[in-house]
C-alpha cells in the first residue's frame, strides 16, 4: 500500500455567509495548489457552519463522510413563503402570522420526528435528466419531484419572538431543513421560510473544531498539513 500524504484527508471548515461550498473548494485548491479537493454536504451560500472538505486520497472517503447524520440551528421567518424556501429567494406571498406560542411550535415541530418522505425544493441541485432543479426553476420550470425518504431525530425550537423561531434539529443527510420551515408555514396556515441556517455536526465531526475559511486561506502549507485530518483516521 503506498504511503499517505500529509494532503489525504480532510479538512473541517467554518462556512461563512456568501460563498458557495464550491467556491471553498476552488479557493483551497487554488491556493495550496492541490489536484483533488472535494467537500462532504453542500451548504447554501447564506448557510454556514460546519462544510467537511477533503483533499487528495481522502475525496476517496466523500461518499461515506457524506452519508452521516447531521445538527443544524437556525431561525425560520413565520408569514412569508419564497420560492426556494429560505430568504435567497423571491417572496411568494406574505400573511399575517397566527397567535402562536413556543409550545404550539414545539408541538408542531414533535410531528416532523421520525421516517418521513420529504418533496425536495425546485430550487436544489438534485438533477433531472442531468440538468439541476434550480436550472429550471431560474426559468420558470416546475418539474415533478420524487419525495425522498429523511429521518427527524430531533427538532426542537428554543425561542420565539414573532415572526422568528429559533430552532436545532438533528437528522439524516438529504435533508432539506428549508423544506421543514416551508411546511412549518404551511401547517400555520401563514406561510414560512428558512431565514437563517448552521450545520453544528455531520457524523462525528463538529464545528468547534473547525477553522474559518479566512483563516485556513492565511495558513502557510506547513500548518495546514497539522489541521489536516488523516486518512487512516477517517477510515
Amino acid at each position: 500500500m503506498h504511503e499517505f500524504d500529509a494532503l489525504d484527508g480532510a479538512l473541517l471548515i467554518d462556512k461563512p455567509v456568501g460563498p458557495t461550498s464550491h467556491d471553498v473548494v476552488d479557493a483551497i485548491r487554488r491556493q495550496f495548489q492541490i489536484k483533488k479537493v472535494g467537500h462532504c454536504g453542500t451548504l447554501d451560500p447564506n448557510a454556514t457552519g460546519l462544510l467537511i472538505i477533503v483533499l487528495g486520497r481522502g475525496t476517496k472517503l466523500s461518499e461515506k463522510l457524506m452519508s452521516s447524520d447531521k445538527v443544524y440551528e437556525g431561525a425560520i421567518k413565520l408569514g412569508e413563503t419564497t420560492d426556494s424556501y429560505d430568504a435567497d429567494g423571491e417572496l411568494v406571498t406574505s400573511l399575517p402570522v397566527p397567535p402562536t406560542t413556543l409550545a404550539e411550535l414545539n408541538e408542531l415541530a414533535a410531528t416532523f420526528v421520525g421516517d418521513q418522505m420529504q418533496m425536495p425544493p425546485m430550487v436544489s441541485a438534485i438533477k433531472k435528466n442531468g440538468v439541476p432543479l434550480y436550472k429550471l426553476a431560474r426559468k420558470g420550470i416546475e418539474v415533478a419531484r420524487e419525495p425522498r425518504l429523511i429521518h427527524v431525530y430531533n427538532f426542537r425550537f428554543s425561542d420565539y419572538q414573532e415572526p422568528l423561531g429559533r430552532f436545532r434539529v438533528a437528522c439524516t443527510k438529504g435533508t432539506y431543513v428549508r423544506s421543514l420551515a416551508h411546511d412549518i408555514g404551511q401547517k400555520l396556515g401563514c406561510g414560512a421560510h428558512l431565514a437563517t441556517l448552521r450545520r453544528l455536526v455531520s457524523g462525528k465531526f463538529d464545528v468547534t473544531n473547525a477553522i474559518e475559511f479566512e483563516q485556513v486561506l492565511a495558513l502557510p502549507l506547513s500548518e495546514l498539513e497539522k489541521r489536516v485530518i488523516p486518512f487512516l483516521k477517517l477510515t
